[in-house]
């Protein structure tokens, strides 16, 4: 087996097995902190001494207990969330972050902290909407602050703002090595297909940051000394918050319809903007929240002029991808809202696009990979 078998089967097992990877860090004696979507401050977990473990559904449960807390509209990853608190899978965890970055996860958060109050601390996270000024900047360092006592009180230690300066240059450093890897994949799909690609970046949720950039680091170093060599399928830009499931990526394997960039929250949009210098670390992780840009869930002052759906597509004219595949999640307001002006500017600059509803139950995959094949056929005929 060669060396980059050997990195990608490492990123599978962490990526197929989050269990596995919990119960071993707790075999280490490390304490962990759940941490749903998203932006929320992971920094401040790895400062204290524990393990940041991202919480984004699950494709192998079927909800059963969380009915008893979550309105059937809510959305299948926030759903499964709940579910996995209620059913023991989580109960390795030290605690929850549960940030309110839209409609379902602002009530969801109390449904959390009802049926958790006696099993672990749950901590409630609101982002401010307007993020940009003193006021908003003042707010988030607020909340922060709230959110580093908590995990003070769990670790049973200070985070010391030294703490915090060390994992926000681990956390940069991270991005890097993220950012590096999305490009070597968009130019090396015979090398890595969607669902190894996918196991990269979902590897990273439930793996110490230091720990994930050194493998990435050598995982990118091994891909960069491939020599080019030409795709005979299409290429494609991903858009929509996941998409993660193994069997549904193996159908772009199967067409040979190569990822080469994405707007994807569980992927690229958590690690495109880095943490800014700042002699205050508090203030340097709010304005780093403030940063963020060009995301559905995001107050953006000049929505007006639709700078989201251009960003959209000039990812896909700088990727050199073919076309757009749009995974909408079923019962996500923002999505289905914000698609109507995307489908706008898509077509008034001609780039081919397909929409496909998924939620974190579907097991059956039919309709989507007839969709697939024919958006495939239709871009290699472009």
């Amino acid at each position: 087996m060669s060396n980059l078998d050997n990195l990608f089967n490492k990123f599978e097992q962490a990526a197929s097995s989050p269990a596995g990877q919990l119960a071993a860090y707790k075999a280490q004696g490390k304490k962990a902190i759940g941490v749903l979507p998203y932006y929320a401050p992971e920094e401040l977990v790895y400062a204290a001494g524990m393990v940041p473990f991202g919480m984004w559904g699950s494709n192998k449960k079927t909800i059963s207990r969380a009915k008893e807390y979550c309105a059937t509209f809510y959305c299948t990853i926030a759903q499964l969330a709940v579910e996995m608190l209620l059913d023991g899978t989580m109960d390795g965890l030290s605690g929850v972050i549960t940030p309110t970055i839209c409609d379902t996860l602002r009530p969801m958060s109390q449904n959390i902290r009802i049926s958790m109050s006696d099993k672990m601390p749950v901590i409630f996270l609101a982002h401010p909407q307007n993020r940009f000024d003193e006021n908003g900047l003042r707010f988030t360092v607020s909340q922060y602050t709230n959110i580093r006592k908590r995990l003070e009180e769990i670790a049973g230690h200070p985070i010391t703002d030294d703490d915090i300066r060390e994992a926000i240059k681990v956390y940069n450093a991270c991005h890097v090595e993220q950012r590096r890897f999305v490009k070597l994949a968009g130019e090396h799909p015979e090398a890595v297909s969607a669902v190894k690609r996918s196991a990269v970046l979902k590897a990273g949720w439930f793996t110490l940051k230091d720990e994930y950039t050194k493998m990435l680091k050598e995982l990118n170093d091994e891909l960069e000394a491939l020599p080019k060599v030409a795709w005979p399928g299409t290429k494609v830009v991903v858009s929509g918050i996941i998409f993660d499931n193994p069997v549904l990526l193996q159908i772009f394997d199967d067409y040979q319809i190569a990822i080469v960039a994405d707007d994807v929250a569980h992927e690229s949009r958590t690690f495109k903007t880095d943490i800014p210098d700042d002699a205050d670390p508090m203030m340097a992780l709010a304005r780093q929240f403030a940063n963020r840009d060009h995301d559905v869930l995001l107050y953006d002052p000049a929505s007006a002029k639709n700078r989201r759906a251009e960003y959209v597509a000039q990812l896909v004219k700088d990727s050199g991808a073919d076309g757009l595949v749009l995974f909408m999640q079923q019962f996500c307001d923002p999505e289905e809202m914000e698609y109507p002006y995307l489908k706008k500017e898509l077509d008034a600059q001609n780039i081919p696009h397909i929409k496909l509803g998924i939620d974190q139950q579907m097991r059956d995959f039919g309709q989507a990979r007839t969709a697939l094949q024919a958006f495939a056929d239709v871009l290699a005929l472009s």
